[in-house]
């Protein structure tokens, strides 16, 4: 047992520590918001890459309350010691996992590597013995390093535009106040560009799949997703036309590889275009704050969609209940109330000068603030982070390295 009084510790955004409390209620509130469905007819099985955190998480929990699937997540969290609390997504694991318990739905969550050829060797020994053939396989990836498994190179991403130098306004904050800060980044080399490739591309996407196929695991009309962003023309010289847009790119060229290789005859591929959300991946995005910040004070509550509601979206359309949203490329779009033109124009107008929009809104980047502290458990309506808590959780039901 290791009961704790925790406080944040904070550098720009990133908090090296998290709030086990915290961290369930945001849990419970994503579980919560999901509507749940009568059970009947065959639980399907789904394996999601990526299950404790941004999107991930959310359609894991989407389809374990919504659709009652049976399923396996693959995440790689940080146990907690002595010293230090757990990771967030370690607390987030365990809360969804007592909540899927609650609910007699089948979950199994693998704490390892999922670029790792000895996660993926556990993982295909697990659906052999208790869970069967795949229908759905969730690829929402995230990591600054992927090692290639053929020859054990190390792959580092980067955030970068390719082309010209990138010089942006941002968005901080001094004590918790937000303020209007700058941003430059050099051009990424080609170097830099492959390296994001290997890690945020499709290499790893398709080998999950080739490994379910080689292990007769692959359902009849098995479908496959991996998560990603399009964005706005804002924010398209650091993301869409950078180093990660290119990763996305690959991706999306993956899905056209699984379809017309691996997968005809058997299966289909799709990446998903996701709108805008406050993740931990996507603070890492030099501007995405200020961008979704700025989109949020357009919108307003009602209508930004958060997590949840565009997983609930997904698997609507991935189970035959809407019919699917797919663009000229084949991608399937939850996207479209992000990038509506009218909303768009507004948003570009607030960029324009966003000191001002700032001041005249201030809710926005405190709610962007309050968003991003309660990724890691911190300033959760209803928890109180002055009281000690126990920090030692266990991981749950699953394998863990």
């Amino acid at each position: 047992m290791s009961t704790q009084q925790i406080t944040p510790k904070q550098r720009g955004y990133l908090i090296v520590n998290s709030h086990p409390t915290g961290c369930v209620a945001t849990v419970e509130r994503l579980w919560e918001s999901i509507p749940p469905a009568e059970p009947g007819g065959r639980a399907p099985v789904a394996l999601v890459l990526g299950s404790s955190a941004g999107y991930g998480l959310a359609v894991l929990a989407a389809g374990l309350r919504r659709h009652g699937i049976r399923a396996v997540g693959v995440a790689f969290e940080a146990a907690g010691t002595e010293r230090r609390t757990a990771s967030a997504g370690w607390y987030r694991s365990a809360a969804l996992a007592d909540l899927a318990a609650g609910s007699a739905a089948d979950l199994t969550l693998v704490n390892a590597d999922a670029y790792a050829e000895q996660t993926r060797a556990e993982v295909l020994k697990l659906l052999a013995e208790r869970y069967g053939r795949v229908d759905y396989l969730i690829y929402s990836l995230a990591s600054p390093r992927r090692t290639d498994p053929e020859t054990g190179e190390v792959h580092h991403s980067v955030i970068k535009p390719l082309g010209d130098a990138y010089t942006s306004p941002s968005l901080v904050f001094e004590d918790g106040e937000a303020k209007v800060g700058s941003v430059e980044l050099t051009s990424a080399d080609e170097a830099e560009r492959a390296a994001t490739v290997k890690v945020m591309g499709g290499e790893d996407w398709a080998l999950w799949c080739r490994a379910l196929a080689e292990h007769d695991l692959l359902a009849e009309d098995f479908t496959t997703v991996a998560l990603s962003y399009v964005g706005s023309e804002i924010t398209a010289p650091v993301y869409r036309q950078g180093t990660i847009g290119a990763a996305k790119e690959h991706l999306e060229q993956t899905a056209h590889r699984l379809d017309a290789g691996l997968l005809a005859g058997r299966g289909r591929a799709f990446t998903v275009v996701a709108g805008a959300a406050v993740t931990q991946a996507s603070t890492a995005i030099p501007s995405i704050a200020l961008y979704t910040s700025l989109l949020r004070t357009v919108l307003g509550r009602d209508g930004w969609r958060s997590t949840a509601d565009q997983a609930v979206d997904l698997w609507e359309q991935l189970t035959g209940a809407r019919p699917l949203n797919l663009d000229e490329q084949g991608r399937i779009r939850l996207d479209g109330w992000e990038l509506d033109q009218q909303v768009q124009d507004r948003v570009r107008a607030l960029w324009a000068d966003p000191a001002a929009a700032l001041a005249a809104d201030p809710a926005a980047p405190a709610w962007f603030h309050d968003r991003f502290r309660e990724l890691y458990g911190w300033d959760v309506p209803g928890v109180d982070q002055r009281a000690p808590v126990e920090t030692g959780v266990p991981w749950p039901n699953g394998p863990q390295r």
